[in-house]
């Protein structure tokens, strides 16, 4: 697995046989997690095909795939990958697995949702103490569900002194939370992979609004000339295989489980 900034990519691909590398746009939180440092390299090692992987926010990756800068997408965002495929940018989307996003906190909690059930009453709380929030705010996933979130309690608080917009990756936000004693919605795979160096405490989870899918999806070929479908199909077929799922199940990180597959998952 290599990995690569967004300009790069193309570059990089130039002139590679058919079968020997698949551009993978996907999500910082399955990159930060570790999730896929150990899902890709069996596929490789099998295939013999490299998997140059760019990990932004799934806006981003979507954008990759809309513009043929990809061949394959791993992403987050339910209704923005709906509407990729009514669109006409996608051959195939299959799901593949899920996560959930949790509410952290300073463990003082000065808004006071700690052990809420549901999250959308947290975020009323946060807002109505003017507590620090950090936000993702760079249309990734996490970045979505957060927004729907704000919706629900009378829409997304910006321009207010106490929210602030990062514009990052799920591993700089989560430091930057922690340095500044902020809350933050994060997706809890990430959380685990960072939790020993961070004091931020899980505060409310649970909530189905917090449950966080990621389905996979194939760039169409007929749109773009330059997109390796056979091999991505191929990287395709081993996400959603049994093996692949079972990969899926086995990875921990601190002896918990990050993420869940859809196969023989719950």
């Amino acid at each position: 697995m290599r990995l690569l900034p967004v300009a790069l990519l193309l570059a990089a691909c130039s002139g590679a046989p058919e079968a020997a590398r698949v551009r993978l746009a996907t999500t910082t939180s399955t990159d930060n997690s570790g999730l896929l440092r150990w899902l890709l390299p069996p596929f490789e090692e099998r295939t013999g095909i490299e998997v140059q992987v760019v990990a932004v926010g799934t806006g981003q990756a979507l954008a990759l795939g809309e513009s043929g800068d990809a061949d394959l997408l791993l992403v987050h965002a339910r209704e923005r990958e709906e509407a990729f495929m009514a669109a006409g940018h996608g051959r195939e989307r299959r799901d593949v697995m899920w996560n959930d996003y949790v509410l952290l906190g300073p463990p003082g909690d000065p808004a006071q949702v700690r052990g809420l059930a549901d999250a959308a009453e947290a975020f009323a709380k946060i807002a109505s103490s003017g507590s620090l929030f950090v936000s993702r705010g760079d249309d990734s996933g996490t970045h979505i569900a957060e927004r729907a979130l704000w919706k629900r309690v009378g829409g997304v608080p910006g321009g207010r002194e106490w929210y602030r917009e990062a514009g990052q990756g799920m591993g700089p936000c989560l430091m930057m939370a922690d340095e500044m004693r902020a809350y933050l919605l994060a997706d809890r795979g990430t959380y685990l992979s960072f939790r020993a160096r961070l004091d931020l405490d899980v505060l409310v989870e649970g909530d189905l609004m917090l449950r966080n899918p990621y389905g996979v999806i194939l760039v169409d070929p007929a749109r773009h000339r330059n997109v390796k479908a056979a091999p991505a199909r191929m990287l395709m077929d081993y996400l959603t295989s049994p093996e692949g799922q079972r990969r899926i199940a086995e990875f921990r990180v601190g002896g918990e489980v990050l993420f869940h597959p859809v196969l023989g998952g719950s």
